[in-house]
This record gives structure tokens, C-alpha cells and sequence, in this order.
């Protein structure tokens, strides 16, 4: 069993002191450990943003890729060798902005990857503008007369494109965060966690104190994430009461399952040596 420091690479964390990106980091380790993998066996993409940092500090095989584009790196991953747990990771405005139109696809293709998504609600890199998440009426460097657009809502988004696994953590709440990323990494299929990850810099409006006050687990109501209109209607909470944890959750057969080139074997262990491709490129010469 691999310890979460095994994780670990020579290199320190440059986020901002109090980032919420550092509890996702160390959930992250601690998941993967607690569920017996060890990081050969995972490789991890990072989007462009503050989380994409994080790239430098996990060690794991890995892949630093150009914004909004994580999901169909992943998905190249997975397809290639199946038998590689792979998890990618936004921010906000990575995954819900540039990167949303990926997001639909992978889930509706249900492939068998964890997306971690750090909500920060803000650009945070570029220093505090306005992200697809950003409340209604937000104040920043971008919106000095507030955002007017509505804010996306990833779990609903999530299950209206037909997700089989829809979670909500907090970076406030380390063992719930790594309890909801252990489940994701377990479910076989397409896994959504939307992270809220304070920004202590550029977003003071959505803080540790703030969420605190308003944050709760579906758990602790007896929620059972088995039903899509009640996930629905758990997706509109927002304001005094805000849910975290699984909203939903289906078995369904998985992309891999559908590709006849991977039952044999992953790809990268299939010999190529005999495969003539002249036709097909005489075809397109």
C-alpha cells in the first residue's frame, strides 16, 4: 500500500497560503492511498489555472494540458491503456468555461475517468476575474459593475447530460473531500467531483467562513443519490443551505465496455508490427 508521501514529489506547493487548492492536494494523496493504488498505476491531467499547479506535486504519471482541453487528453489516456486509473483536473474556468463542451461529451460517453473540478469561482491565475461560476451580480477585475450573467450549476449541468456519478465536496472539509474522491475513483463510469475551493486572494465573497455557514451533507439528511429528479431538485439548492456530497449515482455499461479493440487487451500492449496501413494512406494521398 502506497502512504499518501509516496505522492509527493521534491517539489513544494506555490499556492497562495490558505488556497483550498492545498486540501485538494493532500485529499487527492490520501485517497489514492487509503484505496491501494500506487502511483504507477495513475496518470493525472491538469488543466491550465491555479489547480493545474498541482501537476508539479503529485507524483504520478502525468500531462499538463493547454486550456480546457483535460477530457479529451484523459480520454486518449483511458483508451489507450485502460488498465491506467485516470483522473483529470480543473479549476472552474478551465472545466466550465473553454472546457464545457468536453465535459458533455465525456459524460455521455461514460467513460471510466474521475474529474476533479476546483471551484473557485474566480479566474485566480490571471488575478480575479470573472468565472462561468461566479455568482450573479460578482464584483472583479472584469465585471466592475458585477457579473450579470447566471452562474453555471455543474450538478445540474452534469445530470441533465447524463452522468452516472455526480458529487459536491468542500475544501473546508478534508476527510468528507477525500471520502467523496475515494467513491469517484471506485464508480465505473464517467465521475464529476465539484470542488468548492476557496480563493483567499481574489474571491472574497465565496470564503471558508462564508461556505461554513451554509454548507451540509446530503448524508447527514438520509439523502439516497439513486433518484435523478431529487438530484435535480438538490442541484437548485443554493443561498442559506447549500448540499455537498453524492447527488447521484447509476450503474451503467461504460465507453470501454463498447470497443471491441479493447477486449483483447489495453492498446498499448497490442502488436502493431503486422498492420499495414498503405490503403488507407493511398486513400487520403
Amino acid at each position: 500500500m502506497a502512504e499518501p508521501q509516496e505522492f509527493n514529489t521534491p517539489y513544494s506547493p506555490t499556492w497562495c497560503p490558505g488556497c483550498g487548492n492545498f486540501s485538494i492536494w493532500n485529499s487527492l494523496k490520501k485517497a489514492l492511498s487509503e484505496l491501494e493504488v500506487e502511483p504507477k498505476d495513475v496518470a493525472i491531467v491538469y488543466g491550465i489555472g491555479c489547480s493545474g499547479n498541482m501537476n508539479n506535486f503529485v507524483n504520478t504519471y502525468a500531462f499538463h494540458a493547454i486550456h480546457g482541453r483535460t477530457l479529451p487528453v484523459a480520454t486518449g489516456i483511458k483508451l489507450a491503456n485502460h488498465n491506467l486509473q485516470v483522473i483529470a483536473v480543473s479549476g472552474d474556468g478551465d472545466g466550465y468555461g473553454i472546457g464545457i463542451a468536453h465535459l458533455i461529451h465525456a459524460v455521455r460517453r461514460n467513460l471510466n475517468l474521475t474529474y476533479i473540478v476546483h471551484n473557485n469561482m474566480v479566474y485566480g491565475l490571471t488575478t480575479g476575474q470573472t468565472s462561468p461560476t461566479s455568482g450573479k451580480g460578482f464584483v472583479s477585475k472584469s465585471t466592475p459593475g458585477g457579473a450579470i450573467e447566471e452562474a453555471v450549476n455543474p450538478p445540474a449541468l452534469a445530470l441533465a447530460a447524463g452522468a452516472t456519478f455526480i458529487a459536491r465536496g468542500f475544501a473546508g472539509d478534508m476527510p468528507g473531500l477525500t471520502e467523496l474522491i475515494k467513491e469517484a475513483i471506485r464508480h465505473r463510469g464517467f465521475s464529476l467531483v465539484d470542488v468548492f475551493q476557496p480563493c483567499v486572494t481574489f474571491n472574497q465573497v465565496n470564503t471558508y467562513p462564508w461556505y461554513k455557514k451554509r454548507v451540509y451533507r446530503l448524508e447527514e439528511e438520509g439523502y439516497k443519490p439513486d433518484n435523478k429528479s431529487r438530484a435535480f431538485s438538490k442541484s437548485q439548492e443554493w443561498g442559506e443551505k447549500i448540499p455537498t456530497g453524492i447527488f447521484y449515482r447509476e450503474s451503467r455499461k461504460i465507453y470501454e465496455d463498447e470497443l471491441p479493440a479493447l477486449a483483447q487487451s489495453p492498446l498499448v500492449e497490442q502488436d502493431i508490427g503486422n498492420i499495414d496501413i498503405t490503403q488507407a494512406v493511398e486513400e487520403f494521398a
